[in-house]
């Protein structure tokens, strides 16, 4: 509604064993997002590798709303539907990001990611990027259907409050 182009923004993201595919969601930024990141790269608020700024000026107005209720990440459903992603499990993060992990970070590659985890309800993006992996791995670790169900559950309050999401 706010900027030019497609609906949906497409990005290529390391999933199980890094095998690299398309994720699928809303687009909520500027046309030309990508293309700004690198003037932004400074203004990072997330330690290790991921790139996440609260305020970044990329985003539009509505994608503030889209993303503030994870409504942005529903067209993963298809990701799903395909089998490149399952609803629970780590966030697949883009190429050039997860190519900067570190080595003892790697298990977290051993499953499909998730459209939501452990991270997203204990902190989404207001988690350090260690105790981000630490609740990925000991997902990957710990994995049961049980612990799925408590995810999903617990994804709910999150998602309503809407709070770490930018």
């Amino acid at each position: 509604l706010e900027s030019p182009g497609s609906v949906f923004y497409v990005s290529k993201r390391s999933g199980k064993k890094g095998v690299i595919f398309n994720l699928y969601k809303f687009r909520s930024m500027i046309e030309d997002a990508d293309g700004r990141k690198e003037a932004l790269k400074d203004k990072s608020e997330v330690e290790g590798p991921i790139f996440k700024i609260r305020k970044d000026p990329r985003l539009t107005c509505m994608g503030k709303f889209l993303r503030r209720y994870s409504i942005d990440e529903l067209p993963q459903l298809i990701n799903v539907l395909k089998g490149d992603m399952s609803l629970m499990g780590p966030r697949p993060f883009p190429v050039e990001e997860n190519n900067k992990i570190e080595y003892k970070h790697i298990p977290r590659l051993n499953i499909r990611p998730g459209m939501t985890g452990l991270a997203q309800v204990k902190g989404r993006s207001d988690l350090k990027f260690n105790n981000w992996m630490r609740w990925d791995i000991w997902y990957v670790d710990n994995w049961s259907l049980g612990l799925d169900i408590k995810i999903l559950l617990w994804t709910i309050p999150a998602v309503l409050k809407g709070r770490g999401a930018y």
